[in-house]
């Protein structure tokens, strides 16, 4: 049983999901916005706000938890650059999900997560 674990499996081993997860961050603070499934919109929901809460934080070590995470060096440095006067009076809630069709192969529920 797995009563009271939060984490959610994504149907893959922890590697593969910690891969997809890193995978699936980088793009959405690369681009603003990506469409995935419902589920695994809301697995990267935490760890894009936990990315963007350590930029807010802008210390050394922060930046060295991000690099760690994130691909894209350069892309780091530029969220690091922005996070301070765009985030700056927010605690948190850093995305949105909006809910949209069902995919035609599976029938699996998409969504669209974004950051606000």
């Amino acid at each position: 049983m797995r009563h009271s674990c939060r984490v959610p499996q994504l149907g893959k081993p922890a590697d593969q999901r910690r891969a997809l997860l890193r995978a699936l961050t980088t793009e959405l603070i690369r681009h603003g916005r990506i469409t995935t499934t419902k589920t695994r919109a809301k697995a990267v929901r935490s760890e894009a706000d936990r990315m963007i809460t350590l930029a807010k934080d802008g210390s050394l070590s922060a930046r060295r938890q991000a690099l760690g995470y994130i691909y894209d060096e350069q892309l780091v440095h530029a969220l690091f650059e922005g996070a301070k006067e765009r985030y700056g009076d927010r605690n948190g809630g850093y995305t949105r999900i909006l809910r949209t069709v069902h995919r035609r192969g599976d029938n699996a529920e998409l969504a669209i997560i974004e950051l606000t």
